[in-house]
């Protein structure tokens, strides 16, 4: 089998890319069975690049028991993921790529729902999108340009509280800043509590700023929409040029996507760091809890409403339209709040796909054994 190309340095062990007693332990039981741990590091399509105990990188493909028994899209290997192969070695020149028979338990996962919802592939359920698996840290990144969007933050702060994923806000482009001091404040504003860097990734500026939250071993996600400079700020992390970035747009600062897949890179402190293609539309579903820490502001406010229920609209001794009305609460956060709690509302009423899943799978199942034996009794198929 040929080695692929791969963001890690090939001296590096597991234990530099995030191995710890934890995921020891949760690997016992594999590791009895003579599997042998990998991280992945990148997917392309139905491939994995995983990375080995032997600190050897190449191709692996899930087997087909793994294939069958996966409920949804979701399942399957994504980048950040610990998994378990077969015994053949990777990189040691088969022909076939290594086998994943595994996927290790998430600690986290930063998740987008999917669009098309519902929808089924190769007969897995397309739930949601994994976009980075066992992170510790999300940098939710945002320009300092005509594409400025606070909106857009409290989205991505929403899912990262959902996901299990500390967030830090990194404000970039710093030395093209508009109104830099205005729009600090109102980032703190939505952000309670969450660390914000300002820095401009293109100058170096303030980059070491970010040092605190680059901890050896610990997995780190850039995301943020195309043109907010994600790649300019891996590759100045890096040392070197090794994502591909691109102008914005002079008429609205909007980027075009130069990078096109998930990728998981070793940082020169030993810090670990994946990047991600500029995400534009981000749902929030399954984000319950992750909204309501977004919008802590708003949850405390709503607690000295007079009805435990109350929609903030016309009721009386509103608090939420109080704060409105006193200029202390924005309608434009309240209105966001207000869609987010409508994302939620829908899938809620549409029930858990998953469940659903799952259930038509024992059903198949169940009716293949009452099949083979009719077939075993009577000598036909009979389902």
């Amino acid at each position: 089998m040929a080695l692929l190309p791969t963001s890690l340095d090939s001296t590096d062990q597991p234990e530099g890319i995030g191995w710890d007693p934890g995921w020891a332990a949760a690997f016992a039981p594999f590791a009895a069975a003579g599997r042998r741990p990998a991280r992945v590091v990148a997917v392309h399509k139905d491939t994995s690049v995983v990375r080995d105990q032997q600190g050897l990188d190449g191709p692996a493909t899930v087997s087909g028991r793994f294939r069958f028994d996966a409920l949804a899209s979701s399942d399957f290997p994504a980048v950040g993921d610990w998994v378990a192969l077969e015994p053949a070695t990777v990189g040691a020149g088969a022909d076939d790529p290594a086998t994943i028979v595994a996927v290790l338990p998430r600690r986290s996962a930063f998740v987008r729902s999917a669009a098309d919802a519902n929808r089924r592939t190769a007969g897995h359920l397309v739930d949601e999108q994994v976009i980075a698996s066992n992170v510790d840290v999300a940098f939710l990144v945002a320009g300092l340009d005509g594409d400025f969007n606070l909106r857009r933050l409290e989205r991505y702060l929403a899912v990262a509280w959902s996901s299990g994923v500390a967030p830090v806000i990194v404000i970039n482009k710093a030395d093209i800043a508009r109104d830099l001091e205005g729009r600090l404040v109102a980032v703190g504003a939505i952000a309670h509590g969450v660390p914000i860097v300002v820095l401009s990734a293109l100058t170096g500026d303030h980059l070491a700023d970010l040092g605190a939250h680059l901890v050896p071993g610990h997995t780190s996600v850039v995301l943020g929409s195309s043109g907010v400079g994600k790649s300019t700020l891996v590759n100045a992390l890096l040392g070197e040029q090794r994502q591909a970035t691109a102008d914005v747009r002079a008429d609205d600062s909007r980027g075009r996507h130069t990078t096109t897949h998930r990728e998981l890179f070793a940082l020169p402190g030993g810090a670990l760091l994946i990047d991600t293609p500029g995400i534009r539309s981000l749902e929030v579903a399954g984000a319950d809890e992750g909204v309501d820490t977004a919008f802590d502001d708003i949850a405390e406010l709503a607690a000295g409403c007079r009805f435990t229920d109350c929609r903030h609209e016309s009721e009386p001794d509103c608090a939420i339209r109080r704060a409105l009305d006193a200029g202390t609460l924005g309608s434009a956060r309240i209105e966001s709040y207000r869609k987010l709690e409508r994302e939620l509302a829908h899938v809620e009423r549409k029930g858990d796909p998953r469940a659903q899943a799952a259930e038509r799978r024992r059903w198949r199942t169940i009716h293949k054994a009452v099949g083979r034996h009719m077939q075993d009794k009577y000598g036909e198929d009979r389902r």
